[in-house]
């Protein structure tokens, strides 16, 4: 099966400057998901999509080969990680002589905590009939207990309807961590990942869904590693 990893690392990111490269625990943030891919695929599946240098640099630094930098119509706001992966999986059919990948494993570079075996699980789950497996995490915020909605008479009501006095007799609802998607390319050709109807879950522990877009979610990374939780 010829397998494409997409790492997708924009620069100027704004709520943590510099994000993709920062270092934690001494290691820049990108080398998380690059080494974690080494550790299942050859680098030449693997994809970091950049529009900056210092990130191309500091990618190459695992020994991945970045060949270019990310068109600029990829490195603007209103890009999407479909449009991202979709330009990656024609650089790779291109490079494999006209060969489409089998299957895209899409890793986001702030999920530092997502490892090997996570992704082998994952990969193991998927089949070609199938859209997509995609990692979760159980949701703090149940929906049948914790989440209320105003009615049309501004009175607060539940999100969703229940007949459950505790919270644990309500059924599990999973939230998306991103950290891992292994996404049918046909499927994706065909289609936004948001309007996929085959999707099947991979569940990770909630210490390593964390997927840092603050500051917060910055130190509290640096919390985990710190007292050996991870």
């Amino acid at each position: 099966m010829k397998s494409l990893v997409v790492i997708p690392a924009r620069g100027g990111s704004k709520r943590v400057p510099g994000k993709n490269i920062k270092l934690l625990n001494q290691i820049p943030l990108i080398h998380y998901s690059i080494k974690a891919a080494q550790s299942v695929f050859s680098n030449e599946c693997i994809h970091v999509s950049t529009d900056s240098n210092d990130i191309k640099n500091i990618a190459e630094q695992t020994g991945i080969v970045i060949p270019k930098l990310r068109p600029n119509y990829l490195a603007i706001d209103t890009a999407t990680s479909r449009d991202v992966i979709l330009h990656e999986m024609d650089e790779f059919k291109t490079a494999n002589n006209g060969v489409e990948a089998d299957v895209v494993i899409l890793l986001q570079p702030t999920s530092p905590f997502r490892n090997a075996t996570h992704i082998k699980e994952a990969l193991a789950q998927y089949n070609s009939s199938l859209d997509m497996v995609v990692s979760v995490k159980e949701t703090d915020a149940n929906p049948y207990y914790l989440l209320f909605e105003d009615n049309d008479d501004n009175y607060l009501e539940n999100s969703k309807r229940r007949n459950f006095s505790k919270r644990e007799d309500c059924p599990k609802v999973w939230e998306l961590n991103g950290a891992i998607y292994v996404i049918n390319p046909k499927s994706l050709r065909n289609s936004p990942i948001g309007d996929f109807n085959k999707v099947v879950k991979y569940v990770m522990d909630k210490e390593v869904s964390i997927d840092i877009d603050t500051p917060l979610d910055w130190e509290y990374a640096e919390f985990l590693i710190k007292k050996n939780i991870l």
